[in-house]
């Protein structure tokens, strides 16, 4: 008897739900876990480490990884030729869609690695690209991939450290966003930017949701904004004393 070809047992009890992201964890051949992705008319499938389609391009973990050693050994004349800027684009998609599934599967540090990759990734293309309007084509994405990343590594700090340091996140978070505003010359913007509102109302419903008051850092911006200098100095002395604690001891040791 022939083997069967079809994937009909793999999607059969997986019905499609338009406007939701599907996704699950199995086990592939070898016992290693596989991400998988329902999608209209069957599934995609991943690898849950590296580049999500398991190759190596030419040789390096992800396309990423290959073209800044090309970069490297390039120097300064370096540039995307119109194939690299083509696979630089699948790479892109690749960990868009994994980045999602993570935060379905609410594997928040995963998402927010995945963000990491991209936003590293744009940040090359922004140097290296010589096709402007390609540039442009990825730039309009970042704020979406920020918002991912803020709020993956949000939700992974509150699982793991408590509410307060989520809105340390979110905060830092936040001052990206403005910086990013400020970039392209748009500052006047980020206040009424929609997933800025999203992030400062995750921020208020965290605080409402655990009861927390204003965070270390936030009473020191108040304490800097109102040029109380001592009480500000006794906050960042504070600040350094939390920090410190909250490094392992073997960590320590090898610094």
């Amino acid at each position: 008897m022939p083997t069967p070809r079809d994937i009909d047992t793999v999607l059969k009890g997986w019905d499609f739900s338009p406007g939701e992201v599907n996704a699950r964890l199995v086990k592939a051949r070898g016992g290693r876990q596989v991400l998988q992705m329902r999608v209209d008319m069957g599934l995609l499938q991943m690898e849950t480490e590296l580049r999500p389609d398991g190759s190596r391009p030419h040789g390096a973990e992800t396309y990423f990884d290959y073209l800044v050693g090309e970069a490297v050994r390039k120097g300064e004349a370096f540039r995307l030729s119109e194939e690299q800027c083509a696979e630089a684009d699948r790479e892109f998609i690749q960990f868009y869609h994994r980045r999602l599934c993570w935060l379905s599967l609410r594997e928040y540090r995963r998402a927010a690695r995945d963000a990491d990759h991209s936003l590293s990734f744009m940040d090359f293309i922004r140097e290296h690209s010589s096709d402007d309007e390609w540039t442009i084509s990825h730039e309009q994405y970042r704020p979406s991939v920020l918002f991912h990343r803020v709020q993956a590594a949000a939700l992974a700090e509150l699982e793991e450290h408590g509410p307060e340091r989520a809105i340390v996140e979110i905060n830092a978070g936040l001052e990206r966003f403005r910086e990013l505003f400020e970039r392209y010359d748009a500052a006047e913007q980020y206040a009424e930017d929609e997933l800025v509102r999203r992030l400062e109302e995750m921020r208020e419903n965290v605080r409402r949701r655990y009861d927390v008051g204003p965070t270390l850092n936030e009473q020191l911006d108040e304490a800097v904004r109102a040029e109380n200098y001592e009480l500000a100095a006794q906050l960042r002395d504070r600040i350094r004393t939390r920090r410190e604690a909250s490094v392992l001891p073997d960590q320590r040791a090898g610094d």
